[in-house]
């Protein structure tokens, strides 16, 4: 168990799901994702944009506007873009003895030329793209001094071409790297000059590839660190796409042989048979429709001569062909492949309860009959919570019998009474309203408490099971129902294509109002993994089937979501667990759980998930003393409002 972090420091999920809205919106795709990953480039096969990491550990500011620069140049690159020059190009560096370096180059140079293209379509982005150049520019001048000292002098000439390219004087003066690559500066300048002239994908690997071809004599190594990444994909593939063509099958017959003999047109036509052709047919016959076969004989079918007159029933078997034309501003044409995907089935689960949870499947583990020990146990938390237990209940029947007694005529609102406009005219401050209905005595409100049964919860579990034998013994005494629920993941069991995600029912709605009830709870135990934002939407699901006003939702947890496939998405996707959950009427609070002083890194996780609407306990220990206030606010409110 660990918190989800982003070169070590916790994900932002505000502004994650910013950046993936922008991306969604810039490239019009609503499947479209984004992950953090070393370095930044486009996958157009999985539809995901990868932001670099180094935009890490910097001031909020400069980690935004660096995050947004990749967003705007992947989705620049989809639309302005060329793979079949990327594929024609990695050909051509496919066994040079400095192909990282060549590659590096040309991502470097692309980067710019599309940053042009953005800024030209988007004027509001150079703001962003001018910070991008100065973190790089600083960051590039201090890797070339570094690797001038310590001789890696293809790194250096590396970090040397990318100040030259971002400097507004490009004649600047750089320090001595080694006299044979000091020789072809001059060059490289030239071509540098060259890059700011380049309107596409071709142009730019024309000039790498001249300046890689003269590099390959002088540089002795290729480059040791990686900077920027040209990622392997068939770029042939996502050039070409997929035509009408690719759609029919055309695999070649199994035999080579041809049927002598040309047609007459005296051949035999069947009306109730479609014949097809194969090695034993010994005459040629006329037919409309036609069958791809593996194997068979040749026919002259296709040829000039097979058109035949067309009928009125045929259009229901035609196909059309079209052709689409390229736009003035956006060429999808080498997209073609990928988008004809869509329309595939998609292989893998049900992605109701959030993308990162495709694969996870609910169990219910079933409670079972409470233990001696555990009766023990429970009874010695209900006498150690009596004290606050009797004062909620106290506090709720006084409010209860207060809104009773209230008078429900002469008011000044509710149901007008009729008999009574005559005070219009006599009365300064005229009560004209009354209330039909006495108030129930009951609360109209549900609980459901989710309970983190993951590892990490080894050293709190009994004080929360404190915590919670006071929130069922309270809900007990006013009648509200309520269920307790913990979860976890099977860390053991789980794959990639299934995870096991357990659900405990220790107290259901049903069995929230019996007098023995409450026993069960000792039954929670610290498991495993834990999917917070899977069991979130689950909680959600059975309190929309309540009829009940006021729904509450608590989720007590130490705030630390991690499974399999989950590292990196956990916080995102609670958070979006936590606001779907907020948007159909579900009050969701966290109880966060520790044992130690609370760091500000794991306080900012905690609000990026569910916001203002936390209660920080650092000792456990004193979690009914924090919860006390917490269910007498709840309750009075569910009061007020019923």
């Amino acid at each position: 168990m660990k918190f989800i972090k982003f070169n070590d420091s916790q994900i932002d999920s505000f502004l994650f799901m910013e950046l993936e809205d922008l991306a969604r919106t810039l490239t019009k795709d609503e499947e479209m994702e984004i992950e953090y990953r070393v370095s930044s480039y486009y996958d157009p096969y999985l539809k995901k944009m990868y932001l670099s990491h180094f935009w890490g550990q910097r001031p909020h500011e400069e980690t935004v506007a660096g995050l947004k620069s990749d967003v705007f140049l992947r989705s620049t690159e989809i639309t302005h873009g060329d793979y079949g020059a990327i594929a024609r190009y990695i050909k051509h560096i496919r066994r040079s003895p400095i192909q990282s370096f060549a590659r590096q180059l040309f991502m470097v140079f692309e980067n710019l030329r599309l940053e042009e293209d953005c800024k030209k379509d988007r004027p509001g982005t150079k703001k962003v793209f001018l910070k991008r150049r100065e973190m790089y520019k600083t960051y590039f001048s201090t890797q070339l001094r570094f690797n001038v000292e310590r001789n890696i002098h293809t790194d250096a000439l590396f970090c040397a071409l990318y100040v030259l390219a971002t400097l507004d004087n490009p004649f600047e003066e750089l320090p001595s790297i080694q006299p044979d690559i000091d020789r072809v500066i001059p060059f490289l300048r030239e071509q540098i000059m060259r890059t700011f002239e380049a309107k596409t994908t071709r142009e730019v690997t024309r000039i790498c590839e001249e300046i890689s071809d003269v590099l390959e004599e002088v540089l002795e190594k290729d480059m040791l660190n990686t900077y920027f990444l040209l990622p392997d994909f068939n770029y042939e593939e996502l050039e070409q796409g997929l035509t009408f063509d690719d759609l029919k099958r055309e695999s070649k017959l199994k035999n080579d042989d041809v049927i002598k003999g040309e047609k007459s047109g005296e051949e035999d036509v069947h009306e109730d048979k479609l014949p097809t052709w194969h090695q034993e047919t010994s005459k040629a016959t006329e037919s409309f429709l036609q069958f791809d076969l593996e194997q068979g004989s040749k026919t002259d079918l296709g040829g000039d001569d097979a058109v035949r007159e067309g009928e009125d029933g045929d259009q229901a078997l035609g196909v059309v062909q079209g052709q689409s034309k390229k736009a003035k501003r956006n060429d999808y044409s080498k997209l073609e492949a990928l988008e004809t995907r869509k329309e595939e089935p998609q292989e893998g689960g049900d992605e109701s309860f959030g993308k990162d949870n495709r694969y996870a499947k609910a169990l219910v583990k079933e409670k079972t009959r409470p233990t001696s020990e555990e009766r023990s146990q429970y009874s010695a938390n209900v006498k150690e919570i009596a004290p606050y237990q009797k004062r909620l209940k106290q506090m709720i029947s006084k409010t209860l019998e207060h809104k009773r007694i209230l008078p429900r005529t002469d008011l000044h609102f509710g149901r007008l009474n009729q008999k009574n406009l005559l005070r219009l005219a006599t009365d300064d401050n005229p009560r004209l309203f009354h209330k039909k209905n006495s108030p129930s005595h009951e609360i109209d409100a549900v609980f459901s408490l989710l309970v983190d049964c993951s590892a990490s919860m080894f050293d709190k579990m009994e004080q929360t099971k404190l915590g919670i034998t006071l929130f069922h013994e309270a809900l007990k005494s006013v009648h509200v129902p309520h269920e307790i629920v913990g979860f976890w993941e099977d860390t053991n069991d789980a794959t990639e294509t299934y995870q096991p995600n357990y659900f405990q029912h220790v107290i259901d709605f049903s069995s929230s109002y019996k007098k023995e009830s409450g026993s069960e709870i000792m039954q929670l135990e610290p498991m495993e993994d834990n999917r917070d934002g899977f069991a979130i939407r689950h909680a959600s699901q059975s309190l929309m089937k309540r009829s009940e006003k006021q729904k509450f939702l608590l989720v007590f947890s130490d705030g630390e979501p991690a499974a399999m496939g989950y590292e990196q998405n956990g916080v995102v996707d609670t958070h979006e667990a936590v606001l779907l959950a907020r948007k159909q009427g579900i009050e969701v609070i966290n109880v966060f759980l520790s044992n130690e002083p609370i760091d500000e890194g794991q306080q900012t996780t905690i609000r990026n998930i569910y916001g203002k609407y936390s209660i920080l306990v650092e000792d456990v220990a004193e979690l009914p003393n924090v919860l006390f206030p917490l269910l007498k606010r709840l309750l009075h409110k569910s009061i007020q409002t019923g």
